[in-house]
């Protein structure tokens, strides 16, 4: 969990899109606290290690560089930091890259502004900022292992069918809320689930468990037995 305001760095090295950004995300200002401005991956990774945000939004395309070898260092020495992509790329290899990295978020920038904020404030509860058609395209990319329904009942180590059915909601994008909602149980009830699901499969954060869970099927059009 991260208390709001966020303290965020944008990364872009598009300058007019990241100043319409910023201007846009300042009119959040219970949101998000703008703290810093990075046109370069140098950059980037830089105000990073000096200011320490919660977040940082990244472009695949930055000057000098890639967003995806900012993300890997930025994973990699700051693992505190949330990073959300946000770019204009749509290529399969960009997405799958990022999810291996561990990412928090990854985010089209013809993204509606109000669908924004709600991803972004799902980052401080620790979800992951994917829109339902980014979750459909990941399910999609990800290898489906062929089980059996009784395998889907027990899926990885020790999940119970309740731990299941939710890795499975994650999976499809779901928030915390949702998922109580759409289970009928209480919201601390599902954080509960959801940080026994981590720590069981040993992941860092949501979208690592996501990805496991398309590993075995568990998508849009999938049940728990």
């Amino acid at each position: 969990m991260k208390s709001l305001p966020l303290r965020t760095v944008v990364a872009d090295d598009h300058l007019l899109f990241r100043q319409g950004l910023v201007s846009l995300m300042k009119t959040r200002a219970d949101l998000v606290d703008i703290v810093g401005e990075a046109g370069t991956e140098e950059e980037a990774v830089a105000l990073c290690g000096q200011l320490q945000p919660d977040l940082i939004l990244l472009d695949i395309y930055l000057a000098g560089g890639s967003g995806l070898e900012a993300a890997a260092e930025i994973r990699s020495q700051f693992p505190d930091i949330a990073v959300v992509m946000l770019t204009a790329s749509e290529l399969d290899e960009h997405l799958d890259r990022a999810l291996r990295l561990g990412v928090s978020g990854y985010l089209l920038k013809d993204l509606d502004a109000a669908e924004l904020f709600e991803l972004v404030e799902g980052v401080s509860r620790d979800e992951v900022a994917v829109t339902r058609a980014i979750a459909s395209r990941m399910l999609r990319r990800m290898a489906v292992v062929d089980v059996s329904a009784e395998g889907r009942k027990s899926v990885g180590p020790s999940l119970t069918a309740r731990e299941t059915e939710v890795l499975r909601l994650v999976a499809r994008g779901f928030s915390n809320a949702q998922i109580a909602a759409e289970l009928h149980v209480t919201l601390n009830t599902t954080k509960a689930h959801v940080k026994n699901i981590l720590e069981k499969l040993d992941v860092q954060n949501r979208t690592q468990a996501a990805t496991y869970a398309m590993r075995f099927g568990l998508g849009p059009e999938g049940s728990v037995e």
